[in-house]
């Protein structure tokens, strides 16, 4: 699906970040063990997923110790909201956090997919305003090393990009499914990174490549931004 068409239902997206407090990490490293599965049974809720990080919060090959992440996805936004919500599902999260950043967000534009799951586009491209992008990724295990060689320089320029107020480095797994979500001031800044530079090459050399097994991009609208992450309010 493509930003081309306009809404077409409520679907509502939620990425939540997490430092898990050194007390909780036992209980933190037990989400992965444990999966998704409870949360698939929170009202609305239609694709979730327990993600890692790298170190410090970060895009390289050590995992963190205690920075995890949900990519969450219901079926409108009043159950995202209720999810989100203090006392509600999340709170469990929350708790035991010593950081914690939550944003909602409306599709407006979705290539690909995630575990078979597409994203339905609801909401049309803001002319202002801040912006998000989500962009996951399967690599294929023969391609893994050249992937990674690629990633530092991308990194570098991500977190000095002008306009970039987030970026974290997700997965469900190390080395060979990955994601990055960014939020930035506004498309242009967003435009301005993805298309100059080391993240240019990387874009160019994953289509020669065929680095992917599966992959999705999706931009979004932000809304409901709630928390701090690495000290920075983002609200």
């Amino acid at each position: 699906m493509s930003g081309g068409v306009g809404p077409v239902s409520d679907e509502t997206a939620l990425l939540f970040l997490a430092d898990i407090a050194p007390q909780s990490r036992l209980w933190g490293w037990s989400r992965f063990v444990i999966g998704p599965r409870p949360l698939r049974r929170v009202p609305g809720m239609r694709f979730v997923k327990v993600l890692g990080s790298g170190q410090g919060g970060g895009f390289g090959l050590r995992p963190s110790p205690s920075v995890m992440g949900l990519f969450c996805v219901l079926e409108n936004r009043a159950a995202a909201v209720a999810f989100g919500a203090p006392g509600g599902p999340l709170q469990r999260w929350r708790d035991r956090a010593s950081e914690s950043f939550t944003v909602k967000l409306k599709a407006f534009s979705c290539r690909g997919s995630w575990s078979g799951t597409r994203l339905s586009v609801t909401a049309a491209a803001p002319s202002v305003g801040p912006v998000a992008a989500l962009t996951r990724a399967s690599i294929r295990p023969l391609r893994a090393a050249a992937f990674w060689r690629m990633e530092p320089p991308a990194e570098r320029e991500l977190t000095d990009a002008p306009g970039c107020l987030l970026a974290a480095g997700i997965g469900e797994a190390p080395l060979l499914r990955q994601a990055t979500f960014t939020i930035w001031r506004d498309a242009s800044t967003m435009d301005g990174y993805a298309r100059t530079g080391a993240h240019q090459r990387a874009i160019e050399a994953s289509m020669r490549g065929a680095f992917f097994s599966e992959s999705m991009f999706v931009r979004f609208v932000p809304f409901d931004a709630e928390g701090t992450w690495k000290g920075r309010c983002l609200a």
